[in-house]
């Protein structure tokens, strides 16, 4: 298979934290859909087999472009997460706001990527875990979005933690999660939770799930220990005409791992992206 051609460029979002993003393609001067990729809470855009995967979509006709949100704690020279106080000012808000950004780049004269290559009219969002349900979140908000397809995603984000957890956050000012992968202690400050509060109506995703317009792929793996399957079938109540696909065995991660040192994608992480390519290219 040809060798995709890799763009690396930088958005600048509105509230001032500039972040990165690459391009996967084959150049031919021909208009290509575009899928870009929103990676989950802890992640990044070079996480485990993600590079593949961007390969494997462009070789398939797309141009395919992941962003490291702006406050996952990537900075503008390291993918992974280090940057913990920048991790502990993330909020929802910030999220959408970084994939509104990159939206805008690829319809401004600024474009990283060369415009006859652009298909600007089959723009598709795939979001896994925390990622899918900013996905579903974004795709309500902008139109431009033709189509959302989802990977193990979350399907609210209130209720997420007691009133007990809560309070003892607001009291403290932030909470802690581990990084199982680094042991790190990663911060979360509350003005997390506030944010959530202050815009809560933008940020319900069920309500989103409701009104979304765009056609809405969910795939979830069947032994996902991170996010249940229920979540899946939470969206599809919320949204009936959405396409479920459960790959049966599959993990949160589809068979990824960080870092992932082999040549071909993950058995789970290929069914996903088969069905995605099939979901988006009858669109």
């Amino acid at each position: 298979m040809p060798v995709p051609q890799r763009i690396d460029f930088i958005i600048n979002p509105l509230h001032g934290r500039a972040t990165r993003a690459d391009a996967r393609l084959l150049t031919d001067s021909k208009p290509k859909p575009i899928a870009l990729f929103i990676h989950g809470f802890k992640g990044f855009k070079d996480w485990g087999h993600f590079n593949l995967l961007a390969d494997y979509f462009a070789q398939q006709g797309f141009v395919f472009i992941k962003l490291n949100l702006s406050h996952n704690g990537s900075t503008l020279t390291e993918d992974d997460v280090k940057d913990l106080e920048a991790f502990g000012h993330n909020n929802f808000s910030k999220e959408l706001a970084d994939v509104k950004a990159l939206v805008d780049l690829l319809y401004s004269e600024n474009t990283p990527v060369p415009t006859p290559e652009l298909d600007l009219s089959r723009i598709f969002l795939i979001g896994h875990s925390r990622g899918g349900g900013l996905a579903i979140l974004a795709s309500d908000q902008d139109h431009r979005i033709k189509a959302t397809a989802t990977w193990a995603a979350i399907s609210d984000l209130e209720n997420r933690w007691s009133d007990e957890i809560l309070a003892q956050w607001k009291n403290e000012g932030v909470l802690h999660v581990e990084n199982a992968r680094t042991k790190q202690q990663m911060p979360m400050y509350y003005q997390l939770v506030e944010d959530f509060l202050a815009n809560k109506n933008l940020l319900d995703i069920p309500a989103a799930a409701r009104r979304l317009p765009q056609p809405l792929l969910l795939i979830h793996g069947a032994n996902d220990e991170t996010l249940p399957l229920q979540m899946a079938y939470e969206l599809k109540e919320n949204k009936p005409d959405a396409a479920l696909e459960i790959i049966p065995e599959a993990n949160h991660s589809f068979g990824g791992m960080h870092p992932y040192l082999l040549p071909a994608l993950p058995p789970a992480a290929q069914q996903a992206a088969d069905r995605t390519i099939t979901f988006f290219s009858a669109i």
